[in-house]
């Protein structure tokens, strides 16, 4: 009854609020004032029952605490956790993947591609933010760099796809340790305002520097990656980078989770959880930090070259803020750390805009309330990276220990 109360008085603000605009109506050519009364009504009914809504899952939410124990968590556990599960799932997810160019047309490989390019670029900044806890808004910057590597040696000197490939993802690694040399004595906001700044400065050197990177007019006609040295037309080149991303997310999916149980994974942990604890417990921080920014960004490297190879054309206008925001909404909204949680976010974030350009007016709203929503009820994420529990066992097969 309380909250049934709190939401009749947040309708009624709400109409209050919104009244000049639902309500009246000026008519220039007859000058007159139409008073649309109904929709002032209507609005504060969808209020009322919008806020009851919310404020009963909110509810619900403290009810449970911390005991509340996901299916899907649970789920994903154990699928992770049991090998015979794990294989049977990703062999039959691959053999879907692989069948589809062959049933579908370039349309949906081309989204499909830019979605897995979306799953390796998260999961590589899910090394910085998910893993390490260091929050990168100029991630872009990265990607920018392994697109503009790609482009500017096959423009000027004719380099393939598969000579540059390793130098774009080693170029950005190395902007990556430039970036983490001046911010590692920086976190949280500060760190975030920095990077940010990073990645914009990157961006309008590419944006004005003429000579070097031509400017807003971009670099065209980048070659496509070849087969054996052999030329493939359009629809052959689509399908052929469509596999390549395959193999490129099945090695980043294995690359990031051997690496973050390994030794360096559990120390970026450790500096995400207590920066101070980890130093004391004799974790270097500069090299934790600088390996996350390095690995991170060489990923992203990688990427843009893909990108650029695949769409044939970049300009500076291509690496915005924005994709940054998209990159690291993929982390957040599939769960910092959790890699199938990463998977999920940028399906979600790519796939959906693409299949619901009936509502193109409303995707941008759509989105921000589904974030606002995710962040109060699942700030987690859709899949929670799960906290591995060791426990130690005494010995006593030969009497000396257990006893």
């Amino acid at each position: 009854m309380d909250y049934m109360l709190k939401s009749l008085k947040v309708a009624i603000w709400f109409m209050f609020l919104t009244f000049p605009v639902v309500v009246i109506k000026v008519n220039t050519i007859e000058n007159v004032v139409i008073w649309r009364w109904h929709n002032m009504f209507y609005m504060g009914i969808s209020i009322f029952f919008v806020s009851m809504v919310w404020r009963y899952f909110l509810q619900r939410k403290e009810m449970s605490g911390k005991k509340e124990k996901t299916d899907e968590k649970t789920f994903t556990q154990s699928i992770m956790e049991n090998p015979v599960m794990f294989k049977s799932v990703s062999g039959g997810i691959l053999a879907v993947l692989c069948v589809l160019p062959f049933i579908t047309d370039s349309y949906q490989i081309n989204i499909l591609t830019v979605a897995l390019m979306y799953i390796v670029l998260g999961l590589g900044l899910n090394i910085v933010v998910g893993l390490a806890g260091l929050l990168d808004l100029g991630f872009v910057a990265f990607y920018a760099v392994g697109a503009y590597t790609y482009a500017l040696l096959n423009h000027h000197f004719g380099l393939s796809f598969w000579i540059v490939l390793p130098i774009g993802g080693s170029l950005a690694a190395i902007f990556g340790i430039l970036l983490g040399f001046p911010v590692l004595r920086l976190r949280g906001d500060y760190l975030a305002i920095v990077t940010l700044g990073f990645g914009e400065i990157i961006r309008l050197v590419l944006e004005n520097w003429n000579d070097f990177s031509m400017g807003p007019s971009g670099i065209a006609n980048i070659d496509r990656p070849t087969f054996f040295g052999m030329d493939l037309t359009l629809n052959q080149s689509t399908i052929y980078i469509y596999f390549l991303m395959i193999l490129f997310t099945i090695f980043t999916i294995f690359f990031v989770n051997r690496l973050q149980n390994s030794r360096i994974g559990r120390a970026w942990l450790a500096l995400r959880e207590d920066e101070t604890a980890c130093q004391a417990m004799g974790v270097g921080k500069t090299r934790t930090k600088l390996m996350a920014f390095a690995l991170g960004a060489a990923w992203a490297g990688l990427m843009g070259v893909v990108f650029a190879a695949k769409t044939t054309f970049i300009n500076p206008a291509s690496f915005t803020f924005l994709e940054s925001a998209i990159i690291l909404s993929v982390v957040v909204l599939g769960g910092m750390g959790s890699i199938p949680g990463v998977i999920l976010g940028a399906l979600i974030m790519i796939l959906l805009p693409e299949y619901l350009r009936a509502f193109s007016e409303y995707r941008m709203l759509v989105f921000g309330g589904a974030m606002v929503v995710m962040m109060v009820f699942r700030p987690q994420g859709l899949v929670s990276n799960f906290r591995r529990k060791y426990s130690f066992h005494s010995a006593d097969t030969d009497g000396r220990f257990g006893r």
